[in-house]
């Protein structure tokens, strides 16, 4: 079965439960979560004035396709409430795929790897917890690299 990293976020309301929440449906709607991140404080990338996020990566062997995996991150995300009328608003609930195993995909609505996971030390960060050595499909280098070179400064802190 493929292995998925995702990432989830959130910056509204109960974060730590919302991502609880989100880990659990993703855990019975997508397939087997095999390891979790500590959760991390980050500061909002893209629109500085809103409140800060709670991230976390997770593992997850699916039997989806990358496609009905999206699908699945979609309906967390819907279930939680959010609802999209600013690029890079606050959201109650925000899951990105940012690796398929070694799978590289370019459609409109699906991009594997995540395209920005480079330039992301949210993202990076708690990513590099559960797979440090992981190659990047397309960069070729680990995940503990990218981390390394990251040129992202925004705050990241790991709070449980």
């Amino acid at each position: 079965m493929p292995l998925a990293y995702l990432l989830l976020g959130s910056n509204l309301g109960d974060r730590a439960a919302t991502l609880s929440q989100a880990r659990q449906q993703l855990g019975e709607t997508a397939g087997a979560l095999v390891a979790a991140s500590g959760l991390y404080e980050t500061a909002p990338w893209g629109l500085a004035e809103q409140p800060a996020f709670l991230n976390q990566a997770v593992a997850l062997r699916t039997t989806l396709s990358p496609t009905e995996l999206l699908a699945a991150c979609l309906a967390a995300e819907q279930r939680a409430g959010r609802t999209r009328h600013v690029r890079w608003d606050a959201r109650t609930l925000d899951v990105d795929i940012l690796l398929f195993d070694d799978v590289v995909l370019d459609t409109p609505a699906l991009q594997l790897p995540h395209p920005r996971l480079p330039e992301r030390r949210f993202a990076l960060a708690p990513l590099c917890e559960i797979a440090a050595t992981v190659r990047h499909p397309l960069l070729h280098s680990t995940i503990a690299d990218l981390l390394e070179i990251c040129g992202d400064t925004l705050p990241v802190e790991r709070v449980s």
